[in-house]
């Protein structure tokens, strides 16, 4: 994977995109963190992910599409989002959780049962963990509409009407979607719906980061940040 990176995306640096390096270093000395390598593919999907090899340098991915779409501002807070998960070791974690898995599978009955119930289990940690990213990408980006911003663009936005897309709206909608799954058969719908997932439901990850940026806890964590740079 290492090097198909290296034969088939651009490596970031300070003489190539330089302005995406910029962000990345920024970024990653708000959340204290060593700056992974960062490579531009081209790509019709707009994604971004990191990769944790042993023994290697981190590096993230990120796909033109997710450029073309973002603003500068959304766009360092997905570098945030993706230095989150490498401040966590997320990585490291989430190898144990798979090698618990296939260990299990390796005997039949009662494994083949602990081996679903963890895979479950992983996933809900997953689920978890990229709610802690999103954490991560308002603490670089410290305006809560800017990380939301970026959701509702991967939920339905495109470049040429990313003018017209509302944060506020956005976040009416996901105050809506929880409205609706607050009864007993909404609830039930709710969890069929998001049992596999991976990742929360976008308007989910929007509510949390708007309720996270009002508590004690973002903002003591500003003020320490400010603090220390003074």
């Amino acid at each position: 994977m290492l090097l198909e990176n290296i034969g088939t995306s651009i490596l970031v640096s300070k003489d190539q995109l330089p302005e995406l390096h910029k962000m990345m270093i920024e970024a990653a000395g708000i959340l204290n963190i060593e700056p992974p390598d960062l490579y531009v593919r081209q790509s019709p999907i707009p994604n971004a992910y990191t990769l944790a090899i042993s023994g290697k340098k981190p590096f993230v991915i990120i796909h033109t599409s997710l450029v073309e779409l973002l603003t500068r501002k959304e766009l360092q807070a997905v570098l945030a989002h993706e230095l989150g998960h490498l401040k966590c070791d997320h990585g490291v974690w989430l190898t144990f959780a798979n090698l618990l898995t296939l260990g299990s599978y390796r005997f039949p009955g009662l494994g083949g049962f602990i081996a679903q119930r963890l895979e479950e289990q992983l996933i809900r940690w997953l689920r978890a963990a990229e709610l802690t990213c999103d954490r991560a990408a308002l603490l670089v980006a410290q305006d809560p509409k800017v990380a939301i911003s970026v959701l509702m663009k991967l939920t339905g936005g495109c470049p040429s009407m990313a003018d017209q897309l509302n944060v506020d709206a956005f976040l009416e909608q996901a105050h809506s979607y929880e409205k609706a799954s607050s009864s007993p058969i909404g609830w039930y719908i709710r969890n069929a719906q998001t049992r596999q997932l991976s990742h929360p439901l976008p308007v989910l990850r929007a509510r949390e980061i708007d309720e996270w940026s009002r508590s004690r806890e973002y903002r003591s964590l500003l003020e320490r940040a400010t603090q220390m740079s003074m």
